[in-house]
C-alpha cells in the first residue's frame, strides 16, 4: 500500500499535543477519533467512505470529503495499541499550481471559519528567487523548494493542512487531524524510544 504520501505529515504537527485539554476527543466526519481500527473504519464506511487496504497499524480509505470528490484516507493507530489517533486526508492530485494553491486557500478559509485563526502559517518559497509563473511555483514544490502549511490547534487536538507531493508528478493538499488524547499517548509511546 502506497503510504508515503503522509510520510512526514504527522511529524510536522505532532509537537507538543500534551498541552491540548484532554476533556473531549477530536471528531472527523462526526466520529470520535478513538476506539480500534475495526470500529473507526466501519463508523466511516456507513458515512460512504471505501475500504482500500488494511495493515496492523493503519487502513486507507477513499471517497468524497469537504465537497472533493476521491480523496484518500490514512487513519493511523498509536503503536503497539489498536487506538486510532490520527486521520489524514489526501485531496486529489493536481498538476496546476493554480488549482492547488486555490484548493489550499479554500480548504484554510474554511477551517478558520470553523476552527478560528491558525496558530502558525508558513507560505514560503525557499527558491533561488521569488518565483514569478505558476510553473515556477509548481516546479519549487516538486523540488523542496516552498513550504505551505497551517496549523490549527484546538481543545482536542491539532489539525494541519499542507501541500504535498510524491515525486515530480503528484502535487496534492493534505489535511491532517490529530485527537489530542490519543495523540498525547502516541506521543509518550515514541518517547519511550528516545
Amino acid at each position: 500500500m502506497k503510504t508515503s504520501f503522509f510520510a512526514l505529515i504527522g511529524i510536522l504537527i505532532m509537537l507538543p499535543i500534551s498541552l491540548f485539554a484532554q476533556n473531549d476527543h477530536m471528531t472527523f466526519k462526526g466520529v470520535p477519533i478513538d476506539g480500534t481500527l475495526r470500529q473507526f473504519t466501519t463508523k466511516l464506511t456507513q458515512k460512504g467512505f471505501s475500504q482500500m487496504g488494511v495493515e496492523n497499524d493503519y487502513a486507507v480509505m477513499n471517497g468524497d470529503f469537504a465537497g472533493y470528490k476521491n480523496c484518500d484516507l490514512l487513519i493511523n493507530t498509536v503503536e503497539r495499541k489498536d487506538l486510532v489517533y490520527m486521520v489524514s486526508v489526501k485531496f486529489p492530485d493536481l498538476d496546476q499550481w493554480g488549482l492547488l494553491e486555490g484548493n489550499y486557500l479554500k480548504l484554510k478559509r474554511m477551517l478558520t471559519t470553523k476552527y478560528g485563526e491558525p496558530s502558525e502559517v508558513i507560505e514560503r518559497f525557499q527558491y533561488r528567487q521569488d518565483p514569478k509563473t505558476d510553473f515556477e511555483k509548481l516546479f519549487a514544490l516538486q523540488y523542496d523548494q516552498c513550504t505551505f502549511k497551517t496549523i490549527f490547534k484546538t481543545e482536542k487536538g491539532r489539525i494541519g493542512l499542507f501541500l504535498a507531493h510524491e515525486g515530480l508528478k503528484k502535487c496534492y493538499v493534505v489535511l491532517t487531524y490529530i485527537d489530542g488524547i490519543n495523540g498525547s499517548l502516541a506521543e509518550d509511546l515514541a518517547m519511550e524510544d528516545l
